[in-house]
């Protein structure tokens, strides 16, 4: 059983790969979605322990995405991560308006990023 299980909703293949093989090396299992409506539709059947979140995808955006999965009471618990390239002043603030718990700025940082993605799970959702 692994120590978490994690959804990535990210349209970009290479990112969702070097998330997962980063993730792996500290059994954290990584289920992904290429796509929003699959994301949202993956987070009600798999109740995931933490959701990372693309901003910039095409048709529905990771704001909307966001703003959709936190319509489904019984996901609020579930923490929701923006993993973004958008780092302009300001960008972390709108994604906490949209609805998420917390901001990693890609690229990420491999060394670091295992033991953000842990302490977001252990703080759980914020209320």
């Amino acid at each position: 059983m692994p120590a978490a299980r994690i959804l990535y909703i990210e349209d970009k293949v290479d990112n969702r790969m070097l998330v997962k093989r980063v993730l792996m090396f500290e059994d954290i299992e990584v289920v992904e979605a290429a796509d929003a409506d699959t994301g949202i539709a993956l987070a009600v059947r798999e109740r995931p322990d933490l959701i990372l979140m693309d901003i910039n995808m095409p048709g529905k955006d990771g704001y909307t995405a966001t703003n959709d999965i936190r319509k489904f009471p019984e996901l609020n618990h579930i923490p929701i991560i923006a993993l973004t390239a958008n780092v302009m002043k300001g960008d972390k603030e709108k994604s906490i308006n949209a609805g998420c718990d917390g901001y990693i700025p890609k690229p990420i940082d491999v060394d670091r990023f295992p033991m953000e993605v842990m302490n977001f799970i252990k703080k759980g959702r914020r209320g």
